[in-house]
């Protein structure tokens, strides 16, 4: 016993900043979830499910256009910093190129996120909660995550997004009182976003010495290259795990967002909490790929997975009637199904890490995610022809995750991978 724990510390010592590097991406993306989680029964029960689901479903139609500024340069980008560390040009060169990239594709986004305003009327009665969401692109423009994942120092991050998120506390709480209000909500939330960022990129520009420059669109041809598997892998999920809330507030109403939402908060925090192991083991184990490793990460987040489903079928009921009472009790089952995504983004999440972009197949990636929106669209079809409810389409999501599980090992074990 003493022998295995001297062996435990001493593989932590070696690998301290993937310890480190784990304990604030999982410290962030709980934040995230945890922060939402704390003030939802407050706006729940001060905006009511109709103004919180619209507003759900405002943040579900800008996040396909996040996705799309994001263009899926990130993984790319880490890979680079975390291979160049120590190289002030590379670096800076770097986070020029992406950072042009994305600020050419956010004029394209703002142009047609105008212009689907102003064409669809249900939108264009609530332009103002659309806009103020709109500035949550922008702050993914400047707020670099993938350059603190690259150099290992996801703590700048962390701390930047406790200190503006505990900064909205009392404004949410001052300045909420009933559904009208729904605007403010947004506002505060997006200036936070927006404040983080600023601040984050001139942490790296003072205190990293980096410079940035607006690179011609001739200079990034390279970025868009390397990044298009991503972004077709991440607008695939994006579409995917969106298109849900924005057919449910289309067809269903926004009450219905806000009891699918309710069951995707259950289930955020602990698919959060195990995902960000594969983002803080990525930079130590692409360095060093060793088979056996590999299969033991996957061995043991599948076992993970699994429990989380076990623990939310247990106690997620007393979760969602704590969290938004009994008139929001529709979420627990919601929940149990959609506590399945926890083992498909576990699963994927390493061959994808760990097997396909170290042995640069990223064109696997943009194929599984393509099968798995495709996968979620015949379900949903099919089972909506059948009912249409909610349910379907939370079956639908889960059937879909089963579905990339599948292929992917279909995809290793044809090509020998593994």
């Amino acid at each position: 016993m003493k022998n295995k724990f001297v062996k435990l510390v001493s593989l932590l010592k070696n690998n301290k900043k993937v310890v480190e590097n784990y304990f604030f991406m999982t410290v962030l993306q709980v934040l995230n979830s945890l922060f939402y989680l704390l003030i939802y029964p407050f706006l729940i029960r001060t905006l009511g499910p109709e103004s919180y689901g619209l507003y759900i479903f405002a943040m579900s139609i800008v996040t396909y256009f996040i996705i799309f500024v994001s263009f899926g340069f990130e993984m790319p980008a880490v890979k680079i910093i975390a291979q160049n560390a120590d190289n002030y040009t590379i670096k800076s060169q770097t986070l020029s190129g992406v950072l042009s990239a994305k600020i050419y594709l956010e004029i394209v986004a703002a142009l047609f996120f105008g212009i689907i305003i102003l064409a669809i009327p249900s939108l264009r009665s609530n332009w103002l909660v659309f806009s103020i969401c709109f500035i949550q692109t922008i702050s993914n423009i400047f707020f670099p995550q993938w350059y603190f994942q690259g150099v290992q120092r996801m703590r700048v991050v962390t701390f930047i997004q406790l200190f503006f998120k505990v900064l909205s506390l009392p404004l949410i709480f001052l300045f909420i009182s009933k559904p009208s209000d729904i605007w403010i909500f947004v506002l505060i939330s997006s200036l936070t976003s927006l404040f983080g960022a600023i601040t984050s990129i001139l942490i790296i520009k003072f205190q990293d010495n980096l410079t940035f420059r607006l690179m011609s669109f001739s200079e990034i041809k390279s970025y868009f290259k390397e990044a298009f598997p991503f972004f077709l892998s991440s607008s695939t999920g994006v579409i995917k795990e969106q298109s849900i809330i924005v057919i449910i507030g289309a067809f269903l109403g926004m009450k219905d967002v806000a009891l699918y939402d309710l069951a995707n908060k259950i289930i955020m925090v602990p698919r959060t909490l195990l995902v960000s192991v594969n983002g803080a083991l990525f930079p130590k184990v692409v360095a060093n790929i060793q088979t056996h490793i590999i299969k033991k990460i996957i061995r043991y987040e599948t076992i993970l997975g699994m429990i989380v489903s076990i623990l939310i079928l247990i106690f997620g009921k007393w979760v969602v009637i704590f969290m938004g009472g009994n008139t929001m009790i529709q979420s627990y089952p919601l929940a149990v199904i959609l506590s399945i995504t926890v083992l498909v983004w576990l699963v994927v999440g390493s061959y994808v890490n760990f097997i396909f972009i170290p042995q640069n197949k990223n064109y696997f990636v943009s194929k599984n995610q393509i099968i798995a929106m495709l996968s979620f669209f015949v379900f949903c079809i099919i089972g909506l022809m059948y009912d249409k409810n909610v349910y379907v389409l939370v079956i639908s999501i889960a059937l879909s995750g089963l579905t990339e599980i599948a292929y992917c090992k279909y995809l290793i074990n044809k090509h020998k991978l593994l």
